[in-house]
């Protein structure tokens, strides 16, 4: 296999990981982060925003291409495939994100965590066809575990840096957007069609769209809930990314 350009290889990286930055999550719009007095004391106050003006500029862009592109072909998508159809879809492409999981979890020193993963791994490749279900979870008890290289570099001790809003990625931070691309290099290493030029950005485009797909509605809920979209998306970030950490510390 010749190696791919890495321009291609963080296009890969965009195009993957754009939804989950820009659409937030499922229970956004039901979180209290419109507003930047609700953060006056919490993680958001402890990351600088230097770059505000082009954050500002790529937000809207990020914003257009969903409005645009992402949001229309989604719709479209979502009334050819069911839903649980498309939850498949999201469970296989899930699925191929384990071992880089697992991996993560025991560099942050949860080994347990790590065991639990390859056992999702294993459990929903073999028994949930390829990753299609999610048998480890509903079969065996053992739900999906977040672990990412921005949490192992945080876990180390290294800062956020700064924060930033990369083109189709999103919200993040120096810190998080660098552990970003390198977990979606390492995914993209092995993935069972990374020795074709064409493949790989079929897949990964049928990705996003599946994704945005099971979230229609709530980038625009959140939108039109906040005074300043920019803010909201901010905070809602570090309100999520907090979230995630905490509940993996507690695990």
């Amino acid at each position: 296999m010749q190696p791919k350009p890495i321009f291609a290889l963080l296009l890969r990286c965009c195009l993957m990981l754009c939804v989950s930055f820009l659409i937030g999550g499922g229970n956004a719009a039901a979180n209290d982060f419109l507003s930047d007095d609700a953060y006056a004391n919490g993680e958001t106050a402890q990351v600088a925003d230097p770059i505000e003006p082009v954050n500002r500029a790529i937000f809207t862009l990020n914003d257009k291409f969903y409005i645009w592109v992402l949001d229309p072909v989604a719709t479209g998508y979502s009334k050819v495939l069911p839903a649980d159809i498309r939850g498949c879809i999201g469970n296989f492409f899930y699925n191929l994100g384990e071992p880089v999981r697992s991996v993560n979890c025991l560099l942050q020193g949860r080994f347990r965590d790590s065991g639990l993963v390859l056992s999702r791994f294993a459990l929903n490749t073999i028994c949930g066809v390829f990753g299609l279900a999610d048998t480890a979870a509903h079969e065996f008890a053992i739900p999906p575990i977040s672990a990412t290289l921005g949490e192992t570099l945080a876990t180390w001790g290294i800062g956020d840096g700064f924060y930033v809003v990369a083109p189709l990625l999103g919200p993040s931070t120096v810190r998080d957007l660098t552990g970003t691309v390198v977990d979606s290099l390492a995914m993209a290493s092995y993935y069972p069609w990374s020795d074709d030029e064409l493949s790989p950005y079929t897949l990964t485009g049928v990705n996003t769209v599946n994704r945005t797909s099971l979230h229609l509605g709530e980038y625009d809920q959140l939108k039109s809930l906040s005074f300043d979209p920019y803010i909201a998306f901010r905070n809602g970030y570090f309100q999520m990314r907090s979230k995630t950490r905490n509940h993996s510390q507690t695990k």
